[in-house]
């Protein structure tokens, strides 16, 4: 998986870091991530519907079980892909099948820019005065890389042609 430019050593070390200090409670982190993301685009939360329920808030959607079990897989993805900051590439048949069921139930690349929005946002409340302009410099490279695999999921999907 190319990323552009690869992740020096120092931003694997920066992201490996803070990443310690989020992945402890990732429920609640998450919480802060899918809050914010509602906050910036509220026009999401159709998305998220389960058992063919609409949510009527955001908070009625961010205290459902099933809505916190997506919250855990969306934790898990980012702890893989920290776990896997050497050697990425390992990840792009996974991200890329994401992708492919994320554009499944509609979500639009476009959207992706507001998630990463949202990443920077809860790592920037969690770490407080720890999330430097280097640590957002390397979290947002890493989630680049990760979403051009998922789109890559998009790409290998007939348009219609």
């Amino acid at each position: 998986m190319e990323s552009g430019m690869p992740l020096s050593g120092g931003q694997r070390a920066l992201i490996r870091e803070s990443w310690q200090r989020v992945s402890g409670s990732p429920v609640q982190h998450g919480l802060v991530l899918f809050s914010r993301l509602f906050d910036l685009d509220p026009d999401l939360l159709p998305l998220f519907q389960y058992n063919c329920k609409q949510f009527a808030s955001p908070q009625e959607c961010l205290s459902a079980p099933e809505f916190l079990d997506h919250i855990r897989k969306v934790m898990l993805v980012i702890d893989a892909a920290v776990s896997h900051l050497e050697n990425l590439s390992c990840l792009e048949e996974y991200l890329c099948n994401l992708g492919k069921k994320h554009q499944a139930v509609g979500v639009k690349v476009e959207s992706f820019s507001t998630v990463g929005e949202s990443l920077l946002y809860m790592l920037e409340k969690c770490l407080g005065a720890a999330f430097s302009p280097e640590v957002q410099e390397a979290w947002s490279k890493l989630y680049n890389a990760v979403v051009k695999a998922m789109q890559r999921g998009w790409e290998t999907l007939p348009e219609g042609d």
